[in-house]
């Protein structure tokens, strides 16, 4: 893959990254420093992507590695005065309460799919999980969002 491939490939991608990253994550500096790692890696191992038309699924995991290695030096608490705002109010404020309650391996896919817009077969490939476990999985946080959305 050659450079201009990769930055219109990259940049095509460059807004799902973040919003997985944010949904990972939860912060934005930690967003913005995941996806430029991911970027960096992508291009130092661009040569071992077998298949260039799986080329968003492939940056995608990358990304992915990345936020499980911040969240896992990350400390699992942090005090409820230091978790920051988004710098984009969400849409429903219940909503993103909601997100934030699924477990992440929940709440990643169910994001991938329905926010990110990508396909079955492109977040599963991300995910590195079977289609099926995927769908199942979209399907326990749809339910999941409905018994925490539709409680008062």
């Amino acid at each position: 893959m050659d450079k201009d491939s990769f930055v219109e490939r990259v940049t095509a991608c460059t807004r799902l990254m973040y919003h997985t990253a944010w949904t990972m994550l939860g912060n934005e500096e930690d967003c913005r420093d995941a996806v430029q790692e991911a970027i960096l890696r992508a291009w130092e191992k661009r040569h071992s992507l077998r298949d260039e038309d799986c080329f968003r699924p492939w940056l995608m995991r990358i990304l992915m590695n990345i936020c499980h290695t911040a969240l896992r030096r990350r400390s699992r608490s942090v005090p409820l005065e230091e978790v920051p705002e988004p710098s984009i109010p969400p849409p429903d404020p219940s909503l993103a309460l909601a997100l934030q309650s699924l477990p992440e391996r929940l709440r990643v896919p169910l994001v991938l799919v329905y926010a990110e817009g990508m396909s079955y077969q492109e977040a599963s490939r991300a995910l590195r999980l079977p289609v099926t476990t995927l769908t199942s999985r979209i399907h326990r946080a749809k339910e999941l969002l409905g018994k925490e959305l539709s409680e008062p």
